[in-house]
């Protein structure tokens, strides 16, 4: 008699369902602006900042569930700890990535520093762990429950002077005129609102970074190509995806949250054809989006530091 198997635990379809069920209510909650314990980030347990899809995904949770602390960490790190997770909590799924060295005929496997013969090959793998957010922990010590820091204020439709600073040190051309938002490609220029039309200067900072992330996709910066693209298909959808998760994570680092001039049905359905389609999709684009954030950030930096030089 044969025995019945349990269906293999497969991360990225349960991840990528858990989006599904999140977006089908018709919100994205990784838009709501939120702190935790003074941190825009979810933090590890020594304090780093997690980066990419378990950013994103923690970052959803810690909003969904009103956690007050941005700690997570696995039921082994809060046992060193002297802690206890609370019976009955709920653990919250992260993935890492890996890799394998191992010639043609299997054997062991190697480290980096060993030499490779011509028939070695690279396995890449994909793992994933569970972890709690601190609130959910009993006996942590008080450092891991940072106090929050006050919500700052700012004119409405005035520049955040910060911000602004961040943005027109990137290198790529934007011209603020009329009532739209997009990238143009034949000229390499992205085309904005004036910040007057914006109550909150925050969303008019959220939709910059969307159509900055969609200028990163050109050959002669990240080269990010996804096939033909019309308003509606599939390479479409995808490149909107990493925007939104591109401005998401600059936003993290600014003070913003994701925003959009349009927030209908359509967007949301170019989320979900996608992610239906592909299970692996959200993982693949979180890390173009954390690209394309480095990469800005990264553009920024240069454009300051060659102010700083000139005005030296």
């Amino acid at each position: 008699m044969a025995r019945s198997r349990t269906p293999k635990f497969d991360v990225s379809e349960v991840i990528t369902n858990e989006i599904i069920r999140i977006i089908e209510r018709g919100v994205l909650p990784w838009r709501k602006p939120w702190t935790a314990g003074g941190s825009s980030r979810p933090l590890r347990v020594g304090g780093e900042p997690y980066q990419g899809v378990n950013n994103f995904l923690l970052t959803m949770r810690t909003v969904m569930a009103g956690h007050s602390s941005p700690f997570w960490m696995t039921i082994p790190q809060a046992n060193a700890l002297d802690a206890k997770v609370r019976k009955g909590e709920k653990s919250s799924v992260v993935v890492y990535y890996g890799q394998s060295r191992k010639d043609a005929g299997g054997e062991h496997d190697r480290s980096d520093g060993d030499d490779l013969s011509e028939k070695a090959r690279i396995f890449r793998f994909q793992k994933s762990y569970r972890v709690f957010n601190a609130c959910q922990i009993d006996g942590l010590p008080d450092s891991f429950f940072p106090d929050p820091e006050p919500a700052p204020e700012h004119l409405p439709s005035e520049p955040i002077p910060h911000m602004q600073a961040f943005f027109d040190a990137i290198d790529i051309t934007t011209v603020f005129t009329g009532t739209e938002a997009y990238y143009l490609p034949p000229v390499d220029k992205v085309y904005m609102p004036s910040i007057t039309r914006f109550q909150d200067p925050r969303n008019f900072y959220g939709v910059w970074a969307h159509e900055l992330a969609h200028a990163t996709k050109a050959p002669h910066r990240l080269n990010r190509d996804f096939g033909f693209s019309k308003f509606g298909n599939t390479s479409y959808a995808r490149e909107e995806i990493v925007a939104e998760l591109t401005s998401v994570f600059l936003g993290q680092t600014l003070g913003f949250t994701a925003h959009t001039l349009e927030m209908n049905a359509a967007y949301l359905h170019n989320w979900l054809r996608v992610l239906r389609s592909d299970k692996g999709a959200i993982f693949r684009h979180a890390a173009d989006a954390q690209r394309a954030c480095d990469y800005l950030i990264a553009r920024s930096e240069t454009g300051r530091a060659g102010r700083s030089a000139e005005a030296a």
